[in-house]
């Protein structure tokens, strides 16, 4: 094997992935211990979690023994982050990859379509409560930042380790609302929370890269476009018109970046945002 090749090579790591069970976080995960890293899979449904470690260990029953926790977590709560480091710390000895993917994010695929999304209504600006912008606040940034915060203590006294905040186009570009308006329905939008708590992640990314400088500690964010999930035709279309490779993500497509910020593949690479958008904020 090449040494480029085994830069991507994760044995004898520990990652945890906050919102392990969810669209890409699950992806992430099985990717994670497929390049040999034993993973923590972090997210608030206990039995969501549950059943995502369960896939990976049986998945890689088969080959070498790379083990996966499940481990049900609240990324507001100051309490449930330390105690998810805590519990990693005690079964796996060590935390050197922190994957940041838990957040509130409106989806318009047919499972939630004409849902009151996090209770943000419609998602119209004029009207969007209080209460809806606060709370995600508290996941999308407090959420990471209490990550981060509680990730980075034995990172330091290891002496390496790395950070990757998942972001979105939307932190880069603005929505286009045009996506989400369907012909004889109520209107409905994109909330102002998503942009500007994603745009919040990049300056976040900055920030903990240049503060850590020096320490080891490499913090990169990875941008997705969107990524299809049984999408309607309709919305398909419209958001491949707007992609310059003319379609929608699949499901795996982020991994291969996923695995090279998390691996020594991306060892001269800090305070980075990768985007893998196909080409959508490129014009």
């Amino acid at each position: 094997m090449s040494q480029t090749l085994k830069s991507f090579d994760l044995h004898g790591r520990v990652a945890v992935v906050t919102g392990g069970a969810g669209l890409l976080g699950r992806q992430f995960c099985q990717t994670l211990a497929e390049a040999g890293a034993q993973v923590v899979v972090a997210d608030l449904n206990a039995d969501s979690t549950a059943q995502v470690a369960t896939e990976i260990n049986r998945l890689c029953a088969q080959g070498e023994s790379i083990s996966a926790a499940g481990l049900p977590t609240d990324v507001s709560s100051k309490d449930s982050v330390q105690a998810l480091v805590t519990e990693t710390l005690k079964r796996f000895g060590r935390l050197d990859i922190q994957v940041n993917s838990a957040a509130l994010d409106p989806k318009f695929d047919p499972q939630n379509l004409g849902k009151d999304v996090d209770h943000g209504g419609d998602g119209a600006f004029e009207t969007y409560p209080l209460e809806a912008w606060n709370q995600a606040l508290q996941v999308n940034l407090t959420g990471m930042f209490l990550c981060c915060q509680a990730a980075v203590r034995p990172m330091l006294q290891q002496g390496r380790g790395v950070i990757i905040n998942i972001c979105s186009m939307y932190g880069l570009v603005g929505p286009d609302q045009r996506l989400y308006q369907r012909p004889g329905q109520p209107p409905q939008f994109k909330p102002v929370y998503y942009s500007v708590t994603k745009a919040g992640v990049i300056g976040l990314t900055r920030y903990l890269a240049a503060y850590y400088a020096g320490k080891n500690i490499r913090v990169n964010a990875l941008t997705p476009g969107g990524v299809y999930n049984n999408h309607d035709p309709e919305f398909v279309q419209a958001y491949s018109a707007r992609a310059i490779l003319g379609r929608m993500a699949h499901q795996d497509e982020m991994n291969g970046a996923l695995l090279f910020l998390a691996s020594d593949a991306s060892q001269y690479m800090t305070g980075a945002n990768l985007v893998v958008d196909g080409g959508w904020t490129a014009w």
